[in-house]
């Protein structure tokens, strides 16, 4: 008997507060539930917020004054969810925990209000979340069942680069898979966030637990995600679902971008670049602002240059940028029009207009991916779920949960294939039998 349900992704991006963002997300939701979405997966810190481009003031060995004041904003927008530094499991999921005298429930109310919003939607929801615990901050998914509550929550076990700045180590433990019935459907699913996709022995603690929804909410928006989600489905012989966020510069944090001087830092980007005489022609050359590659360029003779269709090309793609009678070089960054232009290119001079801010600094990648490996909706480029546009970047599918295990037909990585009398995985406080 076929087992359908309907999964969405949500592209979002965290906006200027904590209670800000939650009031999106029950919009969204709302949105996404009048299109028969039963399961709604929001990306990687999605509540809390990516911390994209902030380096918070660190070197190695130093740590600045305003860096630590960044930390300070970020550390308060973060939620808490009333859990322990350590992780109280099973006590925290059934408010086994002691509530302070005087008040109603642990935490800031976020984990009542996710609850509020699945009940009253009737959508399952999985949260990417940086929670707050103790002094430490954590990067996380909760999973919110309509009728349960929260019913699970994990912490990422190896935060990434310099994630590990300010994410502290989440317990293997947390990986525990979880089971819900929605719409009469059984589903067992679980996480891996971001580049825990990259480590083959997380992912198959996860196969091993019989996972038919694989979720992989991310921070990555490269293009070599999408091929990794499609191995991650066919490896698993599971429905991934993964969740990017899609950013333009100007709509990170406040505590990232203030203070910072964009034009003088075009300028002096700028002033980098060896431009081509008039009638030379060139190879291409990165142009990138305060870290982040805007474009690829690639200058020809004036009477040969067209403009690139595409206002957003790939970072990688090469891209030829038009030349007007004043020999003004333009580059397109938005949809809106706004550019950046330097002019007298010949001269190598810095003198230029410039609209800053607007580009991409995650440009989005959510997807939905069959178990045998095959894309059944995305990738989504470039378009944000919005509280104005909540169906802006709401990708839906049905899913039939009996694929799964058609596929294991002829291949089950934690099970008939895995030769489990010569190869075994462990993990510390992890139960890796599938759940009954």
């Amino acid at each position: 008997m076929p087992r359908f349900l309907t999964v969405g992704v949500s592209q979002s991006y965290t906006l200027a507060t904590t209670s800000a963002t939650l009031s999106a997300l029950a919009h969204i939701t709302s949105s996404a539930a009048r299109k028969g979405v039963h399961i709604l997966v929001f990306p990687e810190a999605y509540l809390g917020g990516y911390p994209r481009t902030c380096s918070f003031g660190t070197s190695v060995g130093t740590r600045s004054d305003v860096g630590k004041e960044q930390f300070l904003a970020y550390f308060n927008e973060a939620v808490d969810l009333g859990d322990t530094p350590r992780g109280a499991g099973d006590d925290w999921i059934q408010r086994k925990l002691p509530v302070a005298q005087g008040k109603e429930y642990r935490g800031d109310g976020v984990r009542e209000e996710l609850e509020r919003i699945a009940s009253e939607t009737g959508v399952f929801l999985a949260v990417g979340v940086v929670e707050r615990a103790g002094g430490s901050l954590y990067c996380g998914v909760v999973y919110v069942d309509p009728n349960l509550g929260c019913i699970g929550k994990r912490r990422k076990v190896m935060p990434t680069a310099a994630e590990r700045l300010v994410w502290a180590q989440g317990s293997p433990s947390t990986l525990r898979a979880v089971v819900a019935t929605i719409n009469g459907v059984r589903v067992t699913l679980a996480a891996a966030i971001c580049w825990e996709n990259y480590m083959p022995l997380l992912r198959y603690s996860l196969y091993s637990q019989s996972v038919n929804l694989y979720l992989a909410p991310t921070a990555d928006a490269r293009d070599t995600w999408l091929p990794l989600m499609q191995t991650v489905a066919l490896e698993g012989r599971t429905f991934v679902v993964s969740a990017n966020q899609c950013v333009r510069r100007d709509q990170l944090p406040g505590w990232i971008i203030s203070g910072t001087d964009k034009t003088k830092i075009i300028q002096h980007e700028m002033s980098e670049i060896e431009w081509p005489e008039k009638n030379e022609r060139k190879e291409s050359v990165d142009l990138h602002v305060d870290g982040a590659q805007l474009r690829k360029i690639q200058s020809a003779t004036p009477n040969g240059i067209q403009a690139d269709g595409n206002a957003h090309a790939k970072a990688r793609r090469k891209s030829i940028i038009p030349v007007d009678n004043n020999h003004e070089l333009h580059l397109p960054l938005i949809k809106d029009g706004s550019t950046a232009s330097v002019s007298n290119y010949g001269a190598g001079t810095s003198s230029f207009k410039v609209s800053p801010g607007s580009e991409f600094v995650c440009r989005g990648g959510s997807c939905i991916i069959h178990p045998a490996g095959t894309v059944l909706a995305g990738p989504l480029w470039e378009k944000q779920t919005t509280m104005e546009d909540p169906d802006g970047a709401l990708l839906v599918q049905e899913i039939d949960l009996e694929d799964c295990i058609r596929g294991k037909l002829d291949f089950d990585a934690a099970g008939s294939y895995s030769r489990n009398d010569s190869f075994r995985l462990s993990v510390e406080g992890l139960d890796l039998n599938p759940i009954e």
